[in-house]
């Protein structure tokens, strides 16, 4: 009975199941009998709950609008898109909705009870205010909801600032802002706790003791004066004659304690006579207005006697102890006085009161004594001096970028020097002066230098530096003979290529090329050396190896000689498929010998297929692809006599090919 148990209530349970779906169809249909205009539209919509409050009524017979068919989770969704200051809310944690933990919008807010439903139920009693974005304290505690939540609006209408609420209690008729918070506390409106430090006017010393009302005459606190001037003009004893900056001399401490000092404070400081003067003796107008010039003769022109011949910098000669105390100091000027210059009178430069007339250069006085008559310009300190107009100071080789040496060391300046020392400047070239000596003739360039010495013109140096040179000679060419290459005295035209002097010992005949140095050295020509493998593309193995270079490189060339490295360049003639296999050789044969082929795979592996490619005879079947095997098969060891095709076999010829 328990075995067969199973099987009954199997099908039991499937026919409650087939029943219960014949049940639902019947009412479906009974539903849209009764119904006709409803056939179009969703089930959900002929089976509403009743009627939705009177702010969704306009949504009433479109219920996807709310409702997300046969989805209950995304009816959230739709009530967003509707109530966006709440989705912005969520979004940013913000507010009430943004704060409390999120759950359907059906389980605080339901709707389809009728036109005048509540569907926003709040207990103010037990409300959570700090869930929102303003947290009751002190005094707000204790007022009454509808104090700020007006009713005809939602809750979060309700004013956030201070203004909001209490613009009636302003005292300042809004003229300090809507920031009341700066001042009021929540605790009383009227505790005030203003920190003046943040205006622009922080109170110190005395400031700090004065009562507000002292300077703000007006509730609004706006308008009050910042400067000094604003509060204690009364007691300018100065009646304005040096402005309005009183903090400049006067400090918050104590009105009569000065603290401005005119060293320090100004760009001139006070010295001699001038610290117990006045200060209305310099300052007589308006100290910001009027400036003073801190030159000595804007006080004392009338003291000047030179008449302003010297200009306006009385300072240079005279002190702020006593101006008829004179004392000037000719080492600050541009002409310092040295030597005899020292112990000349004044008058003897200066002819007339204005002093910077006098001449600053050595000729302005000293023309009568030059013995070279200008030739060699008016800087004559640039050979005397001023302790003795004899004493020659000039250092030719010190002095100049152009030493002397060996005999230019003895030579007159004027044998050079031939015109005006400063404006014909004079070449530091040899062939400048020995242009005359130059049996080159200029063909050897103009740096003389290199051969000659200075100590005679006709002695050279004893060995020119080869070295030095775009040939440096190495081997056999350093016991040459220079007049073996350099046939002329243009020594620069000797050639530097090996063929140019060697063509007749070239027996090569060019075929290997004109750059001889890259097998022959200098040491000895018959000592070469040259690796075709290493220095080549064109590796030399098998039947390549002890071939003769004249094998291959059989025409003369210049320059490097090069040749194509495919087979057919050289072993054209012994393709015996007249290029009907192409000119890669090397896929079939081996340089060990031409006739040796690589293995092959497939068709061409059959004794048949190898004759008839090493002999040309046609056969019908397709070579297969090379193998990739190395090794080879000696075609010497096949039928040399003409072998007959077999009879065509396709299947036979698709296996091996397949193979």
């Amino acid at each position: 009975m328990a075995e067969s148990a199973g099987p009954i209530d199997g099908r039991f349970q499937r026919l409650r199941r087939a029943a219960g779906a014949l049940a639902a169809c019947v009412v479906a249909a009974a539903l849209l009998a009764l119904a006709p205009a409803a056939r179009a539209a969703p089930l959900e919509g002929v089976l509403s709950p009743g009627p939705v409050i009177a702010g969704h009524e306009k949504n009433e017979s479109d219920c996807t609008s709310c409702h997300v068919p046969f989805d209950k989770n995304g009816q959230d969704a739709k009530c967003m898109d509707c109530h966006k200051e709440v989705a912005r809310d969520v979004r940013a944690k913000t507010g009430f909705h943004g704060r409390i933990r999120r759950d359907a919008c059906r389980t605080c807010h339901t709707d389809h009870k009728g036109r005048d439903a509540r569907v926003i139920v709040l207990d103010e009693t037990r409300f959570d205010h700090s869930k929102t974005d303003f947290t009751l304290r002190a005094a707000h505690e204790k007022v009454e909801c509808a104090k700020c939540h007006v009713k005809g609006k939602t809750w979060r209408a309700a004013a956030t600032d201070c203004n909001g609420c209490h613009r009636k209690d302003d005292v300042h008729k809004g003229q300090l802002g809507t920031r009341c918070a700066d001042c009021h506390s929540e605790k009383s409106w009227k505790d005030t706790t203003f920190d003046h430090d943040r205006t622009k006017f922080p109170l110190r010393d005395k400031h700090a003791n004065v009562k507000c009302r002292d300077c703000h005459q007006d509730p609004s606190y706006k308008n009050a004066p910042t400067t000094c001037v604003g509060c204690h003009r009364k007691d300018d004893k100065h009646k304005a004659h040096f402005g309005e900056k009183c903090d400049t001399c006067h400090n918050v401490r104590a009105w009569r304690e000065i603290t401005f000092n005119h060293d320090r404070d100004t760009k001139y400081p006070l010295r001699g006579r001038h610290a117990t003067t006045r200060c209305v003796d310099c300052h007589a107008g308006d100290l910001y207005r009027d400036k003073v010039s801190a030159e000595c003769i804007a006080c004392h022109r009338k003291d000047d006697k030179h008449r302003g011949s010297e200009g306006e910098k009385c300072g240079s000669c005279h002190t702020e102890r006593n101006w008829k105390e004179a004392k000037f100091d000719h080492s600050k000027t541009r002409f310092p006085l040295h030597g005899k210059h020292e112990r000349i009178e004044c008058n003897a430069c200066h002819k007339s009161a204005v002093f910077t007339e006098a001449p600053r250069d050595c000729n302005g006085c000293h023309q009568k004594d030059d013995k070279h008559k200008g030739q060699f310009g008016p800087k004559c300190q640039a050979c005397h001096d001023e302790a003795n107009w004899k004493n020659i100071l000039f250092n030719h080789d010190r002095d100049t970028k152009y030493p002397l040496r060996g005999k230019h060391a003895t030579t007159r300046c004027i044998d050079c020097h031939a015109g005006n020392l400063y404006v014909d400047h004079l070449q530091t070239a040899c062939i400048a002066c020995h242009r005359k000596d130059d049996k080159h003739k200029g063909q050897e360039g103009e740096r003389c230098e290199q051969c000659h010495v200075e100590s005679d013109w006709k002695t050279t140096r004893r060995k020119f530096d080869h070295a030095l040179s775009r040939f440096p000679l190495l081997g056999r060419h350093v016991d040459v003979a220079c007049e073996k290459c350099h046939l002329t005295s243009q020594f620069k035209d000797a050639k530097t290529a090996c063929v140019a002097c060697h063509e007749k010992d070239d027996k090569h005949k060019r075929r290997l090329g004109t750059l001889c140095e890259d097998c022959h050295n200098a040491r000895d020509w018959k000592a070469w050396d040259f690796n075709h493998d290493t220095r080549t593309k064109f590796k030399l193995d098998g039947g390549h190896q002890g071939i003769d270079c004249a094998a291959c490189h059989r025409r003369p060339v210049d320059g490097r000689a090069t040749l194509p490295m495919d087979c057919a360049a050289c072993h054209g003639a012994d393709d015996i498929h007249d290029g009907s296999f192409g000119k890669q050789c090397e896929r079939c044969h081996v340089t060990t010998k031409f006739r040796t082929i690589k293995d092959r795979v497939g068709a061409l592996a059959r004794p048949q297929v190898l004759a008839a490619h090493l002999y040309g005879r046609p056969h019908a079947g397709r070579p297969a692809p090379l193998d990739a095997n190395p090794s080879t098969i000696d075609s010497d060891r096949l039928p040399h006599e003409p072998v007959d095709p077999p009879a065509t076999d396709e299947a036979t010829d698709a296996q091996a090919h397949r193979s």
